[in-house]
């Protein structure tokens, strides 16, 4: 059989990703305020594209496919009692940009010149309140006016510091950096020891409740032994505690109760960035009929397509390459207008079906939350289940329990006395409410046979696995903290 060239023909099917495709995935998985930030940066490089605020009388929601053709050409009338008042030829001909300050100081003091007006209040100086950025910061502002060999190596001690507020670095390292002595270094780590806040510059646990005893006036002979065997405080060997501290089952209780006000970490109060605050994405209404789901329309971009503007432009002069350039802005004008259009259909069908299926938990709380999963959700309504996870992510919802991210509403759970099953977050409060409520510690057992008794059927191991997610200590623990809390 001979080789040679031949032809042939063969169909088949290929998915292919299109720009308009990758770029409607990318909106289904923005929240309101980040699909806000994407249509700021469409309008400034479309021309077609017009936002509508939310005072508009005019304005229609992202995702309506609408000509901008309002009714009404006419311009306001002009008015010209105010062009006369601002040129100064109203009844007081004085016009309104004047300089009154600079008026007024040609033949009066700064002192006599008011600038309040009627009856509001003079600027009050003492609400501008200084905030330092970091601990480092507000360590070198008290330092300010510390000179000499101390005061310098107070500075570097303090920028040394981590972020909890602990010297991890020798002393010795940092005088051999400096090339100081060790005595001063000693000397410049007590100037840090002493500022605000109490407990900075201690290199260990100890030395840094020492610190704030110290600061409180409470470091007494008692309190400083206590403070040198936190190993048999955390053990709870209460008894050889008041052997060693030499005091009762009351002055030890006091004591303790005093180290816990402490703080072990000085510094974190400075660590942390402020919180951004979550806007929601959907709201769940309850109604008559139910429950209504509702898009956050102030937080929802409203577009149109300014076609009005692109007559105009297209009945102008005008090459090929404008015309071409013209017609790419409208179609991706128009695309983007019923992308964002079919966004929020997905987003409303998807939290209506997780409100279905979850309809217990807007009724009752946690308690009646359901094991659901992303799958479950997409085969009620047709879609894939990439889309739902899509959706549901960076996403959250107000009801009238609180603000939950969507992702919260799924997730694994156990068997229950319904046939339903329980999720796993109903088991958690469960196990919390039970701990929170126990009038004597109960073991891991135990706490399983009481959630059988509520119809959660969990193994010994399921209650170990949730307390510990939680942050909740054993049994064993338990009863020491609380035999330490006397």
């Amino acid at each position: 059989m001979g080789l040679g060239p031949s032809l042939s023909i063969r169909q088949s099917q290929q998915l292919v990703l299109t720009p308009q495709l990758t770029q409607a995935i990318k909106l289904l998985q923005l929240s309101n305020l980040e699909l806000d930030a994407f249509i700021a940066e469409e309008l400034s490089k479309n021309p077609l594209l017009e936002s509508r605020s939310e005072d508009g009388g005019d304005e229609q929601p992202a995702g309506d496919l609408a000509s901008d053709e309002e009714a009404g050409d006419g311009e306001a009338p002009d008015d010209p009692g105010a062009d006369n008042l601002i040129m100064g030829q109203a009844e007081d001909d004085r016009p309104l940009d004047m300089d009154w300050q600079s008026e007024a100081l040609e033949t009066d003091s700064f002192a006599d010149v008011v600038t309040s007006g009627g009856g509001e209040e003079a600027f009050d100086f003492d609400r501008v309140e200084y905030s330092a950025g970091s601990l480092a910061e507000y360590l070198q502002d008290q330092l300010h006016g510390q000179s000499g060999p101390v005061g310098d190596l107070a500075r570097i001690i303090a920028e040394t510091l981590d972020e909890t507020g602990y010297l991890t670095v020798p002393l010795e390292q940092i005088a051999e950096l400096t090339g100081a002595a060790l005595g001063q270094v000693e000397q410049g780590l007590k100037l840090v020891q002493g500022l605000e806040p109490p407990g900075v510059g201690a290199r260990s646990l100890a030395e840094c409740l020492a610190l704030q005893a110290q600061a409180a006036d409470r470091y007494d002979p008692a309190m400083a032994r206590l403070i040198d065997n936190l190993d048999l405080l955390s053990k709870g060997r209460t008894a050889d505690l008041k052997r060693i501290c030499g005091v009762d089952d009351e002055d030890l209780t006091d004591m303790i109760r005093e180290l816990r006000a402490y703080d072990p970490k000085p510094g974190c109060q400075f660590s942390g960035g402020v919180g951004e605050e979550v806007t929601p994405d959907v709201f769940v209404r309850r109604t008559r009929a139910g429950f209504a789901v509702e898009l956050n329309q102030a937080t929802l971009p409203r577009v149109l397509v300014n076609r009005r503007y692109y007559h105009e432009l297209k009945s102008g002069p005008q090459d090929k390459t404008s015309r071409a350039w013209l017609s790419e802005c409208l179609q991706t004008a128009s695309w983007l207008v019923k992308a964002l259009d079919q966004r929020a259909r997905t987003i409303v069908k998807v939290v209506s079906e997780i409100v279905k299926r979850q309809q217990g938990f807007f009724e009752r709380g946690v308690s009646a939350l359901k094991p659901m999963t992303l799958r479950e959700v997409a085969e009620a309504i047709g879609m894939h289940e990439s889309t739902v996870s899509r959706v549901t992510s960076n996403k959250y919802l107000l009801c009238d329990r609180g603000l939950f991210e969507l992702k919260y509403f799924f997730g694994s759970g156990v068997a229950s006395a319904e046939g339903d099953g329980a999720a796993a977050e109903a088991v958690k409060a469960a196990i919390k409410g039970l701990i929170e409520s126990e009038t004597e510690i109960l073991s891991d057992d135990a706490i399983a046979g009481l959630l059988k008794n509520k119809g959660f059927d969990c193994a010994r191991r399921t209650v170990v696995k949730y307390r510990e997610a939680m942050g909740i200590g054993s049994s064993i623990q338990r009863r020491r903290l609380r035999k330490i809390g006397g």
